[in-house]
């Protein structure tokens, strides 16, 4: 795959792939063949419109066929997905994902240690698994497993059972500060862990240029995206830590399906609030400034699609993100 290996190129050292218009586990298999430093992992792929037992194959193939470098990342999807999109029955998202990790990490153990597969959670259950369809343990069996999530709920989950927290990229620093981190905190502290056991993951959209008014053309499209997702209430928290008070409006427009004029409702603040707008040649620096050490994993948002980077400027700000 071409782009896992202009990813290595430019100095990436991860590789994810969504499920949006295409699977998001298929490209880590060929990305895997392609480079072997890049860390691959899914962000995300949904998890209920798969049993447990699907993705736990899926994933103890990338596993072996990337030496250990595959990283497992699930999301819940909003009620409206799954019913419609998937058409799955839709069941109490938080503690139905924290019954699919244990079902995975249950699997992967019959797997690797020939232990009897016995799971009985409150929403999956599993004990068979016959020698012919056990693939048998490999040589790095602890997937990681990061989660999606908005709330405090989900949060908390990562800071109990995950290795990673995937934010998403409609956020703020006061959303991080008065709810994602304290929650996975709390979460981690609840079985003996620390902050310090759970990665943070996200991407951020980039506003940059040559002069101001190239910065304020690539505000837009910003602005339209943040529109987009802020008519969804799962992004309410959002909204709530950061003061702002025009979600319901952006609602009521997505329900009467006033696409185009919902990006006027976004103000400027909110759009240097959550994504970072600096000149090109102070962008990492100032993506720095932003996250300080509260994320571990940044990417970009669309790269390419609405800001025009060519290869140098963009390995430029990637080195500047990895200077000590």
């Amino acid at each position: 795959m071409a782009a896992a290996s202009r990813a290595a190129d430019l100095g990436y050292d991860g590789f994810f792939s969504a499920e949006t218009q295409y699977d998001p586990f298929l490209p880590l298999a060929f990305a895997a063949r392609e480079t072997d430093e890049l860390d691959l992992g899914t962000a995300i792929a949904v998890a209920f419109p798969r049993s447990p037992m699907v993705t736990a194959m899926t994933s103890w193939d990338l596993a072996r066929l990337s030496g250990g470098r595959f990283i497992l990342g699930l999301g819940t999807q909003v009620k409206g997905h799954i019913t419609r999109r998937f058409s799955i029955e839709w069941s109490s998202p938080g503690p139905r994902l924290a019954d699919y990790i244990a079902s995975l990490r249950a699997i992967w153990n019959t797997w690797q240690n020939s232990a009897p597969l016995r799971h009985e959670g409150d929403f999956y259950r599993f004990s068979l698994m016959t020698p012919f369809f056990d693939p048998g343990p490999i040589s790095h069996p602890e997937i990681p497993i990061y989660i999606a999530g908005v709330g405090p709920y989900l949060s908390r989950l990562a800071g109990e059972v995950c290795d990673g927290f995937h934010i998403h990229p409609f956020h703020t620093v006061s959303y991080l500060d008065q709810v994602v981190l304290p929650n996975i905190a709390e979460g981690a502290r609840s079985v003996g862990r620390s902050l310090d056991d759970v990665d943070m993951a996200t991407s951020v959209f980039l506003m940059t240029g040559e002069n101001h008014e190239e910065i304020e053309k690539a505000m837009e499209p910003v602005r339209c995206q943040i529109s987009f997702y802020g008519s969804t209430p799962s992004y309410r928290p959002v909204f709530e830590a950061s003061g702002w008070d025009f979600h319901e409006r952006l609602h009521a427009m997505s329900r009467r399906g006033e696409w185009a004029e919902m990006a006027a409702v976004v103000p400027d603040e909110a759009v240097l609030e959550v994504g970072v707008a600096a000149p090109l040649d102070r962008l990492a620096d100032a993506i720095r400034q932003r996250y300080g050490d509260r994320v571990q994993r940044l990417g970009f948002y669309t790269i390419g699609s609405y800001l025009d980077l060519d290869r140098d400027a963009l390995a430029h700000v990637i080195k500047g993100l990895q200077a000590p």
